[in-house]
């Protein structure tokens, strides 16, 4: 797949914003992502096919460690390894940043992305139960601390 990973700017919000409402029962708005180029705290990266997002990803980087926000690759999309590239590309920007641990939280009903992350050597160390508001569903609460 011949995607061009760069940093998300104030001009892909309106793309990262429906992409997300593709993705996700709860989105994010599209000023929410506009501020996110804004934080200092925050990596976003873009991945685009022929010039269009099909796929981005975050984290907020506080002192060592980096937080994953958000991750989305679009449906027609899934299944290519582009999920791949991009949780590959979040993590080198995030070293760049000095992280050497990596966290997140994910469902445990999307087991695709739990392969995806244990891939990179996050595991589970824990759960947080009813984390997801619109089904109630438990996180699975996942780190890498040797990135």
């Amino acid at each position: 797949m011949n995607a061009i990973f760069r940093a998300m700017t104030a001009d892909d919000a309106e793309a990262v914003a429906t992409l997300e409402a593709q993705c996700f029962a709860m989105p994010w708005s599209r000023e929410d992502f506009w501020r996110e180029t804004r934080n200092e705290l925050a990596t976003y990266i873009v991945g685009e096919l022929d010039g269009q997002v099909v796929a981005y990803a975050g984290a907020w980087v506080s002192f060592e460690q980096a937080e994953v926000m958000h991750v989305a690759v679009e449906p027609k999309f899934r299944g290519q390894g582009l999920g791949t590239l991009l949780f590959g590309a979040l993590i080198e920007a995030v070293k760049l940043r000095g992280a050497t641990a990596i966290t997140l939280e994910v469902r445990p009903s999307n087991t695709p992305a739990v392969k995806l992350y244990e891939s990179f050597g996050l595991h589970s160390v824990g759960r947080r139960r009813g984390y997801y508001l619109d089904n109630g569903e438990d996180a699975l609460i996942m780190w890498n601390t040797k990135l």
